[in-house]
């Protein structure tokens, strides 16, 4: 009711702005318009007329004459001064053509009403059908139906999503078994007087899987899915998401069992600061999903899910008991549920048997369901331009470089000496990565340039899952990083700018073991900085004095300063292996792990 309210008072306004605008236009702009054109001229080229017979209408004023020349060509009115002519009037009453005039001005009536009222009236029209349109628009549907939720409704054989076709996730699919099992055998919870959580909150990185996982759960449950985004709920006038939101809850309870899906609740569920200055159509639409929340019965069936990857700015009267009571976390896929993940996407896909997908997931260390799904469907593109049937594990491995570097710039052309320094940049990174006992084994090294910038890159592959990091592991990170200026600087007695990539992740381990880890020579377990939005990009901000920064600063250099040593004598110590294998990656431009080792172990054997 208090949306007719309000669109029945935009008719109104609109149509009294009309009126008022087309009156102003035909009292103060349709006598310009309308108005015929004057022009000056003397006395002697009016009595010239008058004597030719060429004037029709005359206004005779005590200090000028109008009159009006007619002749076969155009119509024109003059005026001009008067002179002193006692026998003007009588000159004029002689001539038969001459008409005197009180009014000298014309009206065209027909011109007046078009001009007056058809174009305004057009044009008021015009325009109510644009504003019309863009209300259509931006309501999703009939602009007529204010305050309707636009939730997509979606029954089993829409969604098409189970549980089997989720993976990766196995801590999140047993928290949500639960929601499904009430979904099925709601009598079962009922008799025992136990009430299922109102609402479950789906918290991840970007491409984890979350609105996945809200669907597999509808579709095992066998209940219709509402589907809507946060930001469907904000609206150009007050009042229409809150109105949207009662709309979407009275539905679900018309169709209980169901399931009601919010995407990205952080665009109308962030803290309320108290700032008046915020956006009150966003607090009205979180108050009424607050209420409604509160509202409904918990036995009916209804269950709320919500998605984020903001939780941290999420109110927390959102997250209070009765309301979301679960928080279910989406994470980045372990080892075994990347694998799972490739197989899932692999299925949809003709490939050739035997695909080793334990190798493409332990190369993809923190990718996520998405970028995953994303490495089958470049590794089938490859396979097709290549004019094959079957994705081979060649394609697997090559749409992994691609999501990681970019495709290779097979036309770019680089010098011979810059060849040189890129080969042995990265042989520098692979030689320190494999003298030391912490590094993860180094997979493959290539000096072919890619789309995102790298001249080059060395890829190293933990055989093993890792969720931990010793110290020794970050130094000898933080060697390895080093290690390619300090080839260069090495064998060619210079550095260039192919390290920056390198000296930035040098640089943030650093800082990192200095800041938040505790690793730190000079602190003890002080915590120096704050994560910020976890899931997209965890930036950083320094909670401590500037006192205390400088002294960070001092320790990263230090810390960035004794690896770059360390990496600089390992080369020293190897650097005929370093010659040879730079040699060998320049002729091959690509060499794989099992390739680099063979040398190195080769040159021990050697020297036992």
């Amino acid at each position: 009711m208090k949306n007719e309210k309000n669109f029945t008072k935009h008719i109104v306004v609109f149509v009294i702005s009309s009126i008022l605008l087309t009156l102003a236009l035909n009292m103060l702009i349709m006598p310009v318009l309308t108005k015929p054109k004057v022009e000056e001229t003397n006395y002697s080229f009016f009595l010239d007329k008058l004597e030719e017979g060429d004037i029709t209408l005359v206004q005779v004023k005590d200090n000028e004459v109008k009159f009006k020349v007619e002749t076969e060509n155009k119509k024109q009115v003059y005026v001009t001064g008067r002179m002193y002519d006692p026998n003007l009037v009588e000159r004029l009453h002689k001539d038969k053509n001459v008409v005197f005039t009180e009014n000298f001005e014309e009206r065209n009536i027909l011109l007046e009403f078009l001009v007056g009222w058809v174009l305004p009236i057009i044009f008021f029209v015009i325009l109510w059908n644009i504003l019309m349109k863009g209300m259509t628009k931006r309501m999703g549907g009939n602009a007529m139906s204010f305050g309707k939720s636009n939730a997509k409704i979606y029954v089993k054989a829409q969604t098409g999503k189970t549980f089997n076709d989720v993976a990766g996730q196995d801590e999140a699919k047993e928290a949500l078994v639960e929601i499904v099992d009430f979904l099925h055998n709601p009598d079962k919870y009922a008799e025992i007087g136990a009430n299922l959580p109102k609402g479950a909150l789906l918290v991840g990185p970007p491409g984890t899987g979350k609105t996945l996982l809200a669907k597999a759960v509808a579709g095992e449950a066998e209940v219709p899915f509402f589907s809507i985004s946060g930001s469907e709920f904000v609206e150009m006038f007050v009042g229409m998401g809150a109105a949207k939101v009662r709309d979407l809850f009275n539905q679900a309870a018309a169709k209980a069992p169901c399931i009601v899906f919010i995407d990205e609740i952080d665009t109308i569920g962030k803290k309320r600061d108290g700032n008046f200055s915020g956006n009150d159509e966003r607090e009205q639409t979180l108050n009424q999903l607050l209420t409604e929340m509160d509202g409904f019965d918990g036995t009916k069936g209804v269950v709320i899910l919500a998605a984020t990857n903001r939780p941290e700015s999420l109110d927390p009267a959102l997250l209070r008991p009765g309301r979301f009571d679960r928080r279910i976390p989406a994470e980045l896929p372990d080892l075994n549920g990347r694998e799972a993940i490739l197989k899932v996407h692999a299925k949809k896909i003709k490939t050739v048997e035997n695909i080793d997908y334990n190798a493409i997931a332990r190369a993809t260390a923190g990718a996520s369901g998405a970028e995953l799904a994303n490495i089958i469907n470049e590794a089938a593109l490859r396979a097709v331009r290549n004019n094959r049937k079957l994705v081979n594990q060649s394609d697997l491995e090559e749409s992994v470089e691609v999501v990681i570097a970019g495709y290779q710039r097979k036309n770019a052309v680089i010098s011979q000496k810059e060849k040189e320094i890129i080969a042995y940049h990265e042989i520098g990174h692979a030689l320190v990565a494999a003298m030391q006992k912490s590094s993860a084994p180094v997979h493959k090294i290539t000096i072919i340039p890619r789309t995102s910038g790298a001249l080059g890159y060395t890829m190293q592959v933990d055989e093993d899952e890792k969720f931990l990091m010793t110290k020794e592991e970050a130094l000898a990170r933080i060697a390895t990083f080093t290690g390619g200026r300090s080839a260069e600087e090495l064998v060619f007695n210079t550095c260039t700018s192919g390290a920056s990539n390198d000296i930035e992740q040098a640089t943030k381990i650093a800082r990192a073991m200095v800041t938040r880890f505790g690793m730190s020579n000079t602190f003890d377990m002080i915590a120096l900085e704050t994560v910020t939005n976890q899931y997209l990009g965890g930036d950083t901000s320094l909670a401590c004095s500037a006192e205390t920064a400088a002294k960070i600063d001092a320790e990263v250099n230090d810390i960035v300063r004794k690896s770059h040593q360390k990496a600089v004598q390992i080369l020293k110590d190897n650097i005929d292996k370093l010659h040879e294998l730079a040699a060998f990656l320049l002729e091959k431009e690509t060499i794989t792990g099992e390739e680099f080792m063979a040398i190195l172990n080769k040159e021990n054997n050697n020297n036992l």
